[in-house]
């Protein structure tokens, strides 16, 4: 049922946003350069790896010697918009189409990431990966990589029709008015299995 909802909603969803899509990637254009899509391998369900594509929200800036400068000074206020905003994320439709991701579960991170989490990580990708999660509407940005893992894993084991329909209400609050840390939500995943 819910690789359905997936699906439905991948395609409807991507058809909606086709002409924000558009406006997004002109202006990926012309503030940052091209190509407007940024591709990257990640891990899917059962580690299997998959390539990811997203809006580009960093510029090929580089400082006098040709190397590339820092993620931070590459960024700047257009691609932290694209970020804060989550439209960099929309060309992940087709990821969710084709079966890579869901529209709830754990971000997806890098294979060598997964591997160093040893048995966590397998267990982190005991599911599809998704475009939002727990974790992104508890803090995301703001959190260490060791709370967005407690929090993954609590909605692994607690995750249900209702929590994923709280993470899409949710999702559009942290789009309208960004990343606010969830405390209580936090302290529910170091304990254990118990929704809060």
């Amino acid at each position: 049922m819910k690789r359905c909802f997936d699906v439905v909603f991948a395609l409807f969803a991507g058809l909606l946003s086709l002409p924000i899509m558009l406006v997004v990637a002109v202006t990926v254009a012309f503030w940052l350069g091209r190509p407007v899509l940024f591709h990257q391998t990640r891990a899917g369900l059962d580690r299997r790896p998959f390539r990811m594509m997203k809006f580009r929200s960093m510029s090929d800036a580089r400082d006098a010697d040709g190397k590339l400068l820092s993620d931070a000074q590459r960024t700047g206020r257009f691609g932290l918009l694209l970020r804060r905003t989550r439209l960099d994320e929309l060309p992940e439709f087709w990821n969710i189409l084709v079966g890579d991701m869901s529209l709830i579960g754990p971000r997806p991170i890098l294979p060598e990431t997964i591997a160093a989490l040893g048995e966590r990580g397998a267990l982190r990708c005991s599911v599809r990966p998704g475009l939002t999660g727990w974790a992104q509407i508890s803090g995301n940005a703001i959190l260490s990589n060791d709370e967005k893992l407690d929090l993954d894993l609590w909605y692994i084991a607690n995750r249900s029709a209702w929590i994923d329909f709280k993470i899409v209400a949710a999702t559009v609050l942290v789009m309208l008015f960004g990343d606010r840390i969830s405390e209580r939500r936090l302290n529910a995943a170091r304990q254990g299995p118990t929704e809060p």
